[in-house]
């Protein structure tokens, strides 16, 4: 069984860790059973790619999978790296917040 993780499909975060460390992107895509996510703009790649009816080939750059120890998400007050946490609101909703400012995150 998958862990939960923090972060969503959406979400602004900035790399803390590897070759792409301080740069910002928006969540893509999230992958909770290999706790991995794909961010973008971070973590290029090419790959040479064969001809197909769709496509026309060549080298295509296209972001690679990151793990997600190495994101932290950004805090939309101060936009600098955040943790987050978890509260009830006062009309029942489970909203994640930011731990360094306190502000909600979901909408």
């Amino acid at each position: 069984m998958a862990k939960k993780l923090k972060i969503k499909k959406g979400d602004q975060v900035v790399v803390m860790a590897g070759r792409d460390k301080g740069k910002r992107g928006e969540v893509l895509r999230v992958m909770p059973k290999e706790d991995r996510l794909i961010v973008q703009g971070v973590n290029m790649v090419r790959r040479h790619t064969r001809p197909s009816p769709q496509h026309p080939g060549g080298i295509v750059d296209k972001e690679a999978t990151i793990h997600v120890s190495n994101i932290a998400h950004v805090d939309p007050k101060t936009s600098e790296a955040t943790r987050i946490g978890y509260k009830t609101l006062d009309d029942g909703r489970k909203v994640r917040f930011a731990k360094r400012s306190g502000e909600v995150i979901d909408r």
